[in-house]
């Protein structure tokens, strides 16, 4: 099954409180900050768009490309008529192909975690080395794995709630040491509040964590040189209490 098959029904809903706003601008500061004249972004797991559409209003070109249908719908139905230099499309980012060149690959909320191979991996990073020009900036975010072990998952719980719906979602980690990824595993009680209905949706989301010289040798690998990465939250050097991080590679 689709990892986003039914959960993307209610993604906008759990994530509604998410600041793309500020998340777009850290990323306008991170691409400024390798190369002031970058234009043409292209987003590998986009997701439902909102990264994008709050790119462009700076001024970029964006492309979002993901695997879920679903998400490309939504996604699609968020533009307006005369936002004509955002697009999106179904794509698997592990082999993606454009006879476009870009100036800049992004991968945001840790689409890159999701790729829980090597393989899986170099993949992505070779489709993204295809798509971008010698000196190229390649920007992403993973789950950090200093982090993650010093913190290590647990349960969590969320409930939100909209005009039609009352939404609760469980997550329940397992971690699996030799492959370096946790199964999250995400039970959603949906409770229709006018007939009190309850519909309940299972999905597991396995995610990796990454260390600095696995991803510096895959991404030498694929053609890039690895810059920097840094903590997500603080854009300060990572540490021991960093569980995501921001990396940005050149395409040599």
């Amino acid at each position: 099954m689709e990892v986003f098959q039914d959960y993307a029904y209610y993604y906008n809903a759990f994530y509604k409180d998410k600041d793309y706003k500020t998340e777009a601008q850290t990323v306008d500061k991170l691409l400024k900050s390798y190369n002031s004249q970058i234009q043409n972004i292209i987003n590998f797991g986009c997701g439902t768009g909102k990264h994008d559409i709050e790119l462009a209003k700076f001024g970029y070109h964006c492309k979002g490309i993901d695997i879920s249908p679903l998400m490309i719908e939504i996604a699609n139905q968020q533009l307006e008529s005369n936002e004509k230099n955002i697009e999106f499309e179904v794509a698997d980012i592990k082999n993606y192909k454009d006879e476009k060149k870009y100036d800049a690959v992004i991968s945001l909320f840790h689409v890159m975690s999701y790729q829980n191979t090597n393989r899986d991996l170099l993949g992505t990073f070779e489709a993204a080395r295809r798509i971008l020009p010698t000196g190229g900036c390649f920007l992403f975010d993973v789950w950090y794995g200093p982090g993650v072990l010093s913190d290590k998952p647990c349960v969590r719980v969320k409930e939100i709630e909209d005009e039609k719906n009352r939404l609760i979602r469980i997550a329940r980690p397992v971690m699996h040491d030799k492959e370096n990824v946790v199964d999250v595993n995400y039970e959603v009680l949906i409770i229709h509040k006018e007939s009190s209905k309850v519909q309940t949706i299972n999905e597991v989301h396995k995610m990796r964590y990454f260390f600095r010289p696995e991803l510096e040798a895959l991404l030498a690998e694929a053609g890039f040189e690895l810059i920097d990465n840094i903590d997500c939250i603080t854009l300060k050097d990572t540490d021991f209490n960093s569980w995501t991080s921001f990396f940005m590679a050149k395409a040599v």
